[in-house]
């Protein structure tokens, strides 16, 4: 878990083509420079494809977008949790919009995660989603509407009442799950104001990954958590 030190910047790299091989390692140097320069900690999630090549060449922390609730055996096709920690993932995100998984199958994946050693971040998209989730054990659970994704509408400037109502529940649920705010993050100011209404860090994608300079959104956003931090 000291790889995950808040405050934190998890860039999911999604499956975007911008963010695919040689395109996926780009975004992780930029994201260590940054992190390097800053002092922030920044962490990436590229597709399974990259994790082993990604973790090789940067030192930043890197996660899988995804694991499966198996163990090794016959399972074609599925992403295992002993694989991705050998190629060199500290963590791995679950329950994302774009990957949502039933409850009974998230506790058995976050089971697995913890069997090997694999931090978890686990995504949410209410406050009493957030609940729940954080009640299996989670390191971190981000809140993420599904509908302000992608939108460059930052859930912590449209849905504040949201974002201050996970933080509040999920310290009642387990005090010791860190909450993360995602959906819409695309600017520093978007990042101050989620470490405001008490979130620990935050969870983008699409703002970095398809931004024209996305050396210099990231930059931003690392100085503006740094700046939010300072005493």
């Amino acid at each position: 878990m000291s790889d995950l030190r808040t405050p934190i910047i998890i860039l999911n790299l999604k499956t975007y083509i911008e963010a695919t091989a040689d395109s996926a390692l780009h975004l992780a140097r930029i994201g260590e420079e940054i992190s390097r320069a800053t002092g922030v900690n920044i962490a990436v999630a590229p597709q399974p494809t990259d994790l082993n090549r990604i973790t090789r060449e940067v030192s930043i922390p890197v996660l899988s977008q995804h694991i499966d609730p198996i163990r090794p055996g016959s399972h074609t096709g599925h992403v295992l949790a002993e694989a991705v920690k050998e190629a060199g993932a500290v963590g791995t995100l679950l329950n994302h919009s774009e990957r949502r998984l039933p409850l009974g199958t998230l506790k058995l994946c976050i089971q697995r995660a913890k069997e090997v050693g694999l931090a978890i971040v686990a995504c949410a998209d209410t406050p009493e989603a957030c609940r729940d989730v954080a009640a299996l054990g989670p390191d971190f659970v981000a809140i993420e509407p599904p509908e302000l994704i992608g939108s460059g509408i930052p859930v912590s400037k449209a849905q504040p009442e949201i974002v201050r109502a996970a933080v509040q529940i999920v310290k009642v649920t387990r005090p010791e799950v860190r909450v993360l705010c995602g959906a819409g993050i695309s600017t520093g100011v978007d990042v101050s104001a989620a470490l405001k209404l008490g979130t620990e860090g935050v969870l983008l994608a699409s703002g970095v990954v398809k931004a024209v300079d996305p050396r210099s959104v990231l930059g931003e956003m690392a100085r503006s958590m740094k700046a939010s931090i300072a005493p």
